[in-house]
């Protein structure tokens, strides 16, 4: 019942578009046809869920973009330079080509005082004043996560710090994957598309097509329920969770194909709804995550 149809070319299709873009760039750059890129990933106000889903990639792996694919440059966490060492690092490229991936809303308040993210020659680099510096001299920008892409939870009522989305700051095209977190595909194969073919075709919100064309709604394992009416009255049962709240009808993105953690499951899996991450206005305009009233 939770399985969508695995015989669908459509879907297979889908499910292969990262693996088959990223080993194109790592043969292209095995054969010298394609330059490795430099690849900064700053982690700004957020929780970071989108940096440790992309450490779950498994087909490829994350083990294949930091070796084969991109010059790993600079990420809050996962790299072995601390400190000052770091940060010149990170700014050792800003006057080469590099791509900018960015997980987190920016801390506007007070210029950006609540979101410092290390001290470069004694002097504190705030997310604000990063996001700026890197974000104008980037080849391309992509924001990864809902944070990133329009606020997020981080810019969720009350919003103390006032927090944005990136593309908030930047005059500039900004290519967003929202979702919480993103799915390690979404950002791998559009980073493989860039080093192919520059700006995969993106939606009326910046979103590339290849990834967030579906509505949930209309490839969800549960839709005959729907359409026969059959709807859930609470969490557990195993049909359409519509009346619950489910946000799949409004939400655009593939993880009924795709799911997580290597393809095993994904929240409408687990009887839980849909809760629309992967949407502009997400969380606010999202809530409630659950509703009891199935009249």
């Amino acid at each position: 019942m939770n399985q969508v149809n695995s015989n669908c070319p459509n879907f297979n299709t889908r499910l292969e578009t990262t693996s088959v873009l990223v080993n194109k760039v790592i043969d292209g750059v095995k054969q010298k046809r394609i330059k490795k890129r430099n690849l900064i990933w700053l982690e700004l106000t957020g929780c970071s869920g989108n940096i440790i889903s992309l450490l779950d990639g498994a087909n490829p792996d994350f083990k294949s973009l930091a070796t084969q694919m991109v010059n790993f440059i600079y990420d809050n966490s996962l790299m072995v330079s601390e400190g000052e060492a770091a940060m010149e690092k990170l700014f050792s490229v800003i006057d080469d080509d590099y791509i900018l991936a960015v997980e987190g809303a920016v801390s506007t308040k007070d210029n950006g005082l609540y979101n410092v993210i290390g001290r470069c020659r004694g002097q504190p680099v705030t997310a604000y004043e990063a996001i700026k510096k890197f974000g104008e001299k980037a080849a391309h920008v992509i924001a990864v996560g809902t944070c990133a892409s329009d606020g997020g939870i981080s810019a969720a009522r009350p919003n103390p710090a006032q927090c944005v989305g990136i593309q908030n700051l930047l005059d500039r095209k900004v290519i967003k994957l929202p979702g919480c977190p993103c799915h390690p595909d979404w950002f791998m194969g559009t980073l493989a598309y860039i080093m192919l073919f520059g700006e995969p075709e993106l939606d009326n919100r910046q979103r590339p097509v290849m990834f967030y064309s579906t509505l949930i709604h209309d490839i969800c394992p549960r839709r005959k329920y729907f359409d026969k009416g059959i709807f859930a009255s609470k969490l557990g049962e195993k049909t359409c969770m519509f009346k619950l709240g489910c946000r799949g009808p409004v939400t655009r993105v593939d993880c009924p194909v795709r799911k997580w953690n290597e393809g095993v499951n994904w929240p409408i899996g687990d009887d839980s709804p849909c809760i629309g991450c992967a949407m502009f206005g997400f969380p606010d305009k999202m809530e409630p995550f659950i509703s009891y009233n199935t009249t």
